[in-house]
């Protein structure tokens, strides 16, 4: 577990305070992680419904959307860097009054995938939503966050349990 570093900056700005991409050309290539989760908040009628949604299985769709999305972040954050990922996966699981989904990247590379677990987590519980909101307009989605990473100059990371 790391503790934020005591001189940090915001790496996408430049001296002047202007929003730049960071140059990560000059930068060793290494495999990096990043584990991020989110959590779709659903009443007890709404998940006695998912298996039975006409949409089609609301998990599994998730599951879809959260992967395509992580190939797509560059796309979506401006900042953000095209990765050349290696692996993405994503779980949708039914807990006691949710789905908890689970969003992991990978690649070998300058920089990391933080950006794209979350993206993927994100876009997965907001696909949760999309194929449930028909039975509920007061689905939340909370808790979208980084989990662990490893890899790169800043080392590893893991989100502290309580």
């Amino acid at each position: 577990m790391s503790e934020p570093r005591q001189a940090a900056r915001l790496s996408h700005f430049d001296v002047s305070g202007k929003a730049s991409m960071v140059d990560v050309g000059a930068k060793e290539p290494t495999r990096r992680t990043a584990t991020a989760s989110a959590f779709v908040e659903l009443s007890a009628e709404v998940l006695a419904a998912l298996p039975a949604n006409p949409k089609g299985n609301p998990l599994e769709v998730a599951r879809f959307a959260g992967i395509q999305a992580a190939k797509r972040t560059a796309e979506l954050i401006p900042m953000c860097h095209p990765v050349a990922l290696t692996h993405v996966d994503v779980t949708a699981g039914i807990g006691e009054s949710g789905v908890l989904i689970t969003a992991t990247a990978a690649t070998v590379g300058p920089t990391g995938v933080e950006m794209e677990a979350l993206t993927a987590a994100a876009v997965a519980a907001l696909t949760v939503y999309d194929m449930t909101k028909a039975l509920d307009k007061g689905i939340v989605i909370r808790e979208v966050r980084l989990e662990a990473k490893t890899g790169g100059k800043s080392g590893d990371y893991a989100r502290a349990t309580k």
